[in-house]
């Protein structure tokens, strides 16, 4: 509780300090705020991201040429792994669906916004030759701090006069439509097009060979920082997978329902035991690909609960990513089970955990995370579950 209010208490100083919202752009949705500074943290003396050993080495030996992927733990070749995934911006808005190319998101975030509305950020590797991304929408700086994990070209249109001290940051790699208020600029704006099959701010959309032009004449490199690269970002198990069968408090989790925490999109998950996969749901339809026409599956979902605040009157929010003190739940084969989880620097890994501190082992493959105010809940088989801590 102390820290929530410690959170509020910013909110509320930052709003007062901070001057108006820039002026915005015609065809672009009004200028948002976001987040900037992280919030000071009352961790522990040994935080959860010290407590756990490194990745175990895999079981099995590579082919000359490839590596595990940090994002999905699949097989990749390894000029694919040694490339800046793309983390872009995608809506969630009814209006706006489909997206192209979310499928090929090894990670999937979804988060509020303002409004009751959730947004996407779809972190993809080998998104060089993507003909089709979009439609790209506005940026929140706490999703800045989850793209960081991850070293990446961060693609977006713009967003709130918050968000403009982070994205101008030297290490921030950003490409974005429009600037985001007078004291910002907008690098890589001619990535980006509009179509005429949706309405503004609905129809902006890019490619891969765009973004990879525009970040040529920036001079963005296009291969990771290897400082801030994180190749054991996520604990995959290699040797035959985890169905939290044998799980000290994991139970049956085959409808997950998020309809408490985004209450506009109502997203949910169903399992298919066939697959072993999660199908992903908006509006109470199959969320699809619209390059591929394919519903969106997953092999692990996260539940990632977390402080926040309203940050002003338009009703913005910050939500603190740096914690170790929350928890949350990880999702798969149709279990799930109670989990903690830790991030201790920008650059840091959001790092999972069982609550006997170790590392949860997840299962190769494409990963939804659902970052959730912590006065929500989600509901998994019919039970509602909210934060513990």
């Amino acid at each position: 509780m102390k820290k929530f209010q410690k959170l509020l208490l910013l909110a509320a100083v930052t709003a007062m300090l901070l001057p108006g919202c820039g002026k915005k752009e015609e065809v672009q949705e009004p200028v948002e705020p976001v987040v900037t500074e992280p919030v000071e943290s009352s961790a522990p003396e040994e935080p959860l991201q010290e407590i756990v050993t490194d990745q175990v080495a895999p079981g099995e030996e590579l082919p000359d040429g490839k590596k595990y992927s940090s994002l999905t733990g699949e097989i990749i070749s390894k000029k694919v792994y040694k490339q800046r995934p793309m983390a872009i911006m995608l809506p969630t808005d009814k209006q706006a669906q489909p997206q192209y190319g979310i499928g090929r998101a090894g990670v999937l975030y979804e988060c509020m916004e303002e409004g009751d509305m959730s947004r996407q950020m779809a972190i993809i590797e080998d998104w060089h030759e993507i003909e089709t991304l979009g439609n790209v929408r506005s940026c929140r700086d706490y999703y800045v701090y989850w793209a960081l994990e991850w070293d990446p070209i961060l693609v977006h249109f713009g967003g709130p006069f918050y968000l403009a001290d982070v994205i101008s940051r030297p290490d921030v790699y950003n490409i974005t439509g429009c600037a985001v208020n007078s004291t910002s600029s907008a690098p890589g704006s001619n990535a980006f097009y509009r179509t005429s099959d949706k309405v503004v701010p609905h129809n902006a959309y890019t490619s891969g060979p765009k973004v990879v032009e525009q970040c040529d004449k920036l001079g963005y490199p296009l291969k990771h920082n290897m400082d801030n690269f994180h190749a054991d970002h996520f604990l995959f198990n290699h040797n035959g997978g985890n169905d939290l069968s044998s799980a000290n408090g994991s139970f049956d989790a085959k409808e997950v329902s998020l309809a408490k925490a985004f209450p506009y999109t109502k997203s949910s998950l169903t399992y298919d035991p066939e697959t072993g996969l999660y199908k992903k749901n908006l509006y109470e339809k199959s969320q699809i690909d619209g390059t591929t026409g394919e519903q969106l599956t997953f092999e692990n979902i996260l539940i990632q609960f977390a402080t926040y605040a309203v940050r002003d009157a338009k009703g913005y929010l910050a939500f603190q990513a740096h914690d170790d003190t929350h928890d949350g739940y990880y999702i798969t084969k149709g279990k799930a089970i109670h989990v903690r989880w830790g991030k201790n620097g920008d650059y840091s890994p959001t790092r999972f955990y069982y609550d006997d501190l170790t590392q949860i082992e997840m299962n190769p493959g494409k990963t939804y995370i659902a970052v959730v105010q912590d006065d929500r809940s989600v509901n998994i088989d019919g039970t509602d579950y909210g934060s513990t801590r």
